[in-house]
């Protein structure tokens, strides 16, 4: 596999900060919004939209603050090609994608199928929720068939104390209050499957999320890693931008729906046995037992459930 070189990539992709400093993405916000502020954390460039996308459409639209972080950059995510064409494509989808969403969204330097639980990834993770001054943090769980999805998982955890410690990465002001913490949904059952503690419908931002997904055309289109000539040859083609869209358009129906029926009993625990019972299309979340304690009641508050 080539090796990334960091001057090359530049702008797309967020480099390791000297020491002492902070690695973040410009902040758009003002200073004195008392919107939300929402932090999602993947692995990989296509996880946090996949997972959470619709959710922070949803978000976005109602004025909250939503930054969604790649803790790798997906070098080797696809199975034609690999390094630093790849990273920077994949960069670009994400960032179109993020347009689609009305969100921000940033790329971290690390290699994809690399990344591991170290204490420089706990700082910078650590550093990310701070300088976001998020609300609400949403991780993969740490238990998943990819390392790099395990791995994000333990680093988002180990650093649910530690933004609230100042002398961690005291280069950036520590929390005053712990965020609320966060899994977004997966069908693994060890050491215990997932338990939505609040589900969302994404019913009216559907076709919206979908606008988005289109954009990461290696993932969804050519299959990434896992892709081959014979899943891109029964794919409509980029010269068929309709035929495509009514393709991705089924695979999502599927998946979306199968959500929603999964998590039907969160469903109606969030929006009444009526509405509940109607949503077509969900994604899920569960609470983790770090940061923030939080009732049913304060993650409808949370979460874009009524709005």
């Amino acid at each position: 596999m080539s090796r990334l070189v960091p001057a090359v990539l530049g702008a797309l992709l967020t480099m390791t900060p000297p020491p002492g400093a902070a690695e973040s993405a410009p902040d758009p916000r003002p200073k004195d919004d008392t919107k939300l502020r929402i932090i999602v954390f993947g692995a990989h460039p296509d996880d946090a939209e996949f997972k959470a996308g619709g959710t922070a459409i949803k978000w976005a639209k109602a004025g909250h603050h939503v930054k969604l972080v790649s803790v790798t950059n997906g070098d080797i995510g696809h199975w034609e090609t690999r390094g630093e064409l790849l990273a920077k494509r994949r960069a670009a989808e994400v960032q179109a994608a993020a347009k689609r969403l009305g969100v921000t969204t940033q790329v971290l330097d690390v290699h994809d199928g690399e990344l591991e639980p170290t204490l420089e990834n706990r700082k910078r993770v650590t550093r990310l929720i701070r300088d976001w001054k998020a609300d609400v943090v949403i991780a993969h769980r740490p238990w998943d068939y990819h390392p790099d999805h395990r791995y994000v998982g333990v680093l988002v955890q180990d650093a649910a104390f530690m933004v609230t410690v100042p002398f961690f990465c005291p280069e950036v002001p520590a929390l005053k209050d712990n965020p609320v913490f966060l899994y977004s949904s997966d069908r693994f059952r060890k050491p215990y499957p997932f338990r939505p503690d609040v589900a969302v419908s994404v019913d009216d931002v559907f076709d919206q999320k979908l606008e988005a997904i289109h954009e990461l055309e290696s993932q969804v289109y050519e299959g990434g890693a896992s892709g081959s000539p014979a899943f891109v040859a029964g794919v409509p083609p980029a010269a068929d931008p309709a035929g495509r869209k009514k393709w991705l358009r089924g695979q999502w129906e599927t998946r979306q729906k199968a959500e929603a029926d999964a998590y039907r009993d969160a469903l109606v625990a969030v929006y009444g046995p009526e509405k509940g019972k109607r949503v077509k299309f969900a994604e899920a979340f569960e609470v983790c037992e770090y940061g923030r304690r939080v009732t049913p009641e304060e993650l409808k508050k949370l979460f874009p459930v009524g709005e």
